[in-house]
């Protein structure tokens, strides 16, 4: 493991050889009205002061792309850029459309989306909601991203895959990157992750701090989705709490993602500059310790057996 100029960690993605940093942005949350277009500049501005190199976004995720292309247009060189496909184009502010996997719509919504960027080119695109590959090749949306990564539009194809349709996604040969769902309270992507790194691809772990999905920790603060439920439970019968010695369960969920061996970058989503200054000391750390993550991982197996 290498670090930047900044002190996180980076790794290679797959065999993109693109070097990302191990903590990087995904922009949903910038999607809509309750964020307002100074507060989103502000924190895409933190991202990059902040040394993250890799912003993830969408089509689906309104006016995310388009404030991307207004703060840092201007900064394109720093930063790698991946957004989805398949996406239905021309969405209304609000709105979340069904999935349209044909050639004119993925061309269409690469376009848009090169427009709202204010860029020439993408480095990656991923297909959005995990089709198979039966949908991919139906109706020519696989070829037509192809096509594009000819043209010079886009750098590498990828997928947002899950189960049950990983499998296949990763057997195709054609990703360069995976997008998968994973933290210590969403493991059942763990070993498809390590299938894909060995199959060459870049993975991009979504997930990574468990969707803000357990109660305050003890600094009191309360992330996007806080709830009990299932994750809130299996973290109690795993009782990891005496594991975080002095850091967050935040802190320690997103440092446990980051354990993962094949893991090489994971966005992390906010509009809150001190909740990015957050991630950003977590992910300085580095993952945990080995000891640390092993009795982790072993509490987590065996609460997750008693499900």
């Amino acid at each position: 493991m290498t670090h930047s100029s900044s002190g996180l960690p980076t790794r290679t993605l797959g065999r993109t050889g693109l070097q990302v940093t191990q903590l990087g942005y995904g922009a949903m949350e910038l999607r809509g009205p309750a964020v307002s277009d100074e507060q989103a500049a502000r924190v895409l501005g933190a991202v990059l002061d902040g040394g993250i190199n890799y912003i993830d976004t969408s089509i689906d995720y309104g006016a995310s792309e388009e404030r991307i292309g207004a703060t840092l247009g201007s900064r394109r060189g720093e930063y790698y850029l991946a957004s989805k496909c398949g996406c239905a184009a021309q969405q209304q502010a609000g709105e979340r459309a069904d999935h349209v996997f044909t050639r004119d719509n993925v061309v269409a919504g690469v376009e848009q989306s090169l427009r709202r960027l204010r860029t020439d080119h993408l480095d990656v695109v991923q297909f959005h909601a995990s089709p198979s590959r039966s949908t991919l090749e139906h109706e020519g949306a696989l070829d037509a991203l192809l096509d594009l990564q000819r043209q010079g539009k886009v750098r590498f194809v990828g997928i947002s895959g899950t189960l049950p349709n990983l499998p296949e996604q990763i057997g195709m040969g054609v990703f360069d990157v995976f997008q998968i769902p994973y933290s210590a309270l969403q493991p059942e992507h763990a070993q498809l992750i390590s299938d894909a790194a060995a199959a060459g691809g870049g993975t991009v772990i979504r997930g990574g701090v468990g969707k803000g999905a357990l109660a305050p920790d003890k600094e009191g603060v309360s992330p996007r989705g806080l709830a009990s439920g299932e994750p809130q439970q299996l973290w109690e019968r795993a009782q990891l709490d005496d594991l975080l010695d002095g850091a967050s369960r935040n802190e320690f969920i997103l440092r446990f993602t980051l354990s993962h061996p094949d893991l090489h970058t994971t966005i992390v989503g906010t509009a809150s500059v001190d909740h990015l200054a957050a991630n950003l000391d977590a992910a300085r750390k580095g993952p945990l310790a080995a000891d640390v993550y092993d009795e982790a991982s072993r509490r987590l197996k065996k609460a997750q057996a008693r499900q």
